[in-house]
């Protein structure tokens, strides 16, 4: 599995599964990703729907087989997009 330095694609729709977090709790959370704000993602999983700090995870798009440090991605979805 590789990790992408920044991931320029809509998230939204994508599936993911967190593979690192600061909130141990978080860890192995699966979900589609519904929403995106420049800090936070929000997942809808089995157990609702959940809002998360990008700051504090890194997560692996199912599709892609591609893990994000949420980190590279700190910006609003627009931003990223541009380039």
């Amino acid at each position: 599995m590789k990790k992408e330095k920044c991931f320029a694609h809509e998230l939204i729709g994508e599936h993911i599964e967190i593979t690192n977090s600061t909130n141990k709790t978080q860890l192995g959370l699966k979900g589609q990703v519904i929403d995106e704000t420049k800090n936070t993602i929000k997942i809808k999983t089995n157990q609702g729907e959940k809002t998360i700090l990008k700051s504090s995870i890194d997560f692996k798009i199912k599709s892609k087989e591609i893990i994000i440090k949420g980190n590279t991605i700190k910006k609003r979805t627009e931003d990223r997009l541009k380039g």
